[in-house]
């Protein structure tokens, strides 16, 4: 199966910016859509942004449009997740997933393949 790494998370004043990279590897790693989930203590796992290997279509969680924005190099098989404006309601804990075949998933079913997470503090 493919394994999934992020980085990039951190602590950040409110307004500021991050980048988070997910690096895939393994045997099993095709071009699938990929997307990006977070989870805040007590809260359920939310989307927030997905891509789609192939055509290239990028689509984003009500909360998060406007301002972050998804990208893929698949030479180097990552995907990229640029945070802009940032709130502390963004605090949480940022997982990339590899989905199972739909062009444009957006369900944690979806999803076939996550990684560890990282921590992402907003601070006010």
């Amino acid at each position: 199966q493919v394994q999934l790494v992020e980085s990039g998370g951190g602590l950040v004043q409110a307004g500021g910016s991050l980048r988070l990279s997910c690096a895939a590897s393994g045997r099993t790693f095709s071009d699938y859509a990929m997307g990006w989930f977070r989870q805040a203590p007590g809260k359920e796992r939310e989307f927030v942004a997905g891509i789609s290997w192939n055509g290239g279509i990028a689509y984003y969680g009500d909360p998060v449009k406007g301002r972050f924005t998804i990208s893929r190099d698949n030479a180097k098989n990552t995907v990229y997740l640029q945070m802009n404006s940032l709130k502390p309601e963004d605090t949480a804990v940022y997982y990339c997933a590899a989905g199972l075949g739909l062009a444009t998933p957006r369900r944690v079913s979806d999803f076939g393949s996550w990684g560890q997470g990282t921590q992402v503090t907003v601070s006010s």
